[in-house]
């Protein structure tokens, strides 16, 4: 039953885009003599703004760049989490190789991709979020024409950021159940004699079925409808938000930091003044550089939401009541290096995932398939 839900939630989505090609259909029906004409018209800048923030191409832009690049990256995304949630002195992994190796010897190669289904499919609403909010709230920053200020710039990430939690947090929640669980496992392997605790209220079996260790047939793997469907019975919706604020707390600075230096960076890649088109390779690099440095930046704060969305809890390993008494548990127990734990993967998964999605993003792929040549490429 859920499942057919989220299949019709991902249909509404796509029908909504639909119905909104109608808009575009002026642009698509013109000629290259006449578009390149309007787009050097004084009303080009306004033409091109609008055409930037459309949502059936963002939708397509969005979701082709979150696929390719959760494909390309989720194992190191895998590594990163499970690095974040292993404590000081229960360590199962030195590193992120040593985790991939020890993943692929324990799981098989697809235990890689632990919880890479739940991304893929709200990758697509979420990327198209982030991107066009902070697309929309640009042109609402900038209606006198103006270059925006960095305070601007950061003002319009930080909505961006607030908007795209609506997706994230849920979607992050079931990831990250799947992704530890093998940690999970791998803790009971080398100390059988340890049962992990449910750290959530009270058991359920289905949760616990996502870190049965037990060997043979009788060892069942929980998949995300079955984790979503037992949150919503037992705590409803805000279960699917357990660690919003600490999304928040990401996010918005995340967004703040990146959507800003991403727009300098990727402007010095300017052939000139009168070509302010940029190679595609340009936009890769800005993608990669703005995306690591935010990734780092923000990197304690994703320690902090993987802390306390972990439902399952290891061998001594401590529950947390909110924000602040995490960091203070951390700090007390772990020391402040703890908040940089998977800092390096976490950058090695940002800079490619945002360089892709801008690549995407400014090629126009979804403008293209939409029948209408983007801004950027025909001021080329």
């Amino acid at each position: 039953m859920l499942g057919r839900t989220f299949l019709y939630i991902y249909h509404l989505e796509l029908i909504s885009a639909l119905a909104l090609l109608s808009v575009s259909q002026g642009l698509s029906a013109c000629s290259p003599s006449v578009l390149k004409q309007l787009l050097h018209s004084p009303n080009s800048r306004t033409m091109a703004q609008q055409q930037q923030i459309s949502l059936p191409a963002k939708l397509i832009n969005g979701g082709i760049a979150g696929m390719v690049g959760v494909t390309c990256v989720f194992p190191i995304d895998l590594a990163k989490t499970r690095l974040q949630n292993q404590r000081s002195g229960q360590q199962i992994y030195k590193n992120m190789m040593d985790c991939l190796v020890k993943t692929v010897k324990s799981e098989g190669y697809f235990g890689m991709y632990r919880g890479a289904a739940v991304n893929l499919t709200l990758v697509t609403p979420e990327k198209a979020i982030k991107l066009a909010a902070n697309d929309f709230f640009r042109h609402m920053l900038s209606k006198d024409g103006g270059k925006l200020t960095v305070f601007k710039e950061m003002l319009a990430g930080c909505c961006a950021g607030m908007c795209q939690v609506i997706v994230t947090t849920p979607m992050e929640m079931l990831k990250i159940q799947l992704q530890d669980a093998g940690r999970i496992a791998a803790q009971q392997r080398v100390m059988p004699a340890v049962v992990t605790t449910l750290k959530m209220g009270r058991a359920s079996a289905v949760l616990s079925r996502s870190y049965n260790t037990v060997p043979g047939p009788q060892a069942m793997r929980t998949s995300a409808i079955q984790i979503t469907r037992e949150l919503l019975r037992t705590k409803g919706v805000t279960g699917l938000y357990r660690g919003l604020g600490a999304t928040l707390m990401r996010d918005i600075p995340f967004s703040v930091v990146y959507f800003p230096l991403f727009a300098h960076v990727h402007q010095l890649g300017q052939h000139s003044s009168d070509d302010p088109s940029v190679p595609f390779y340009w936009s890769f690099l800005s993608g990669c550089l703005a995306g690591s440095i935010a990734a780092v930046a923000v990197s304690p704060c994703d320690v902090v939401k993987t802390r306390l969305q972990s439902l399952r809890k290891g061998t001594n390993e401590e529950t947390y009541s909110g924000v602040v008494d995490c960091i203070r548990k951390i700090l007390r127990k772990e020391g402040p290096g703890a908040f940089l734990k998977g800092a390096t993967c976490r950058a090695l998964v940002i800079a490619p995932l945002f360089g892709i999605a801008q690549v995407v993003y400014f090629v126009g792929v979804g403008e293209f398939l939409l029948g209408y040549t983007p801004y950027n490429i025909c001021s080329a």
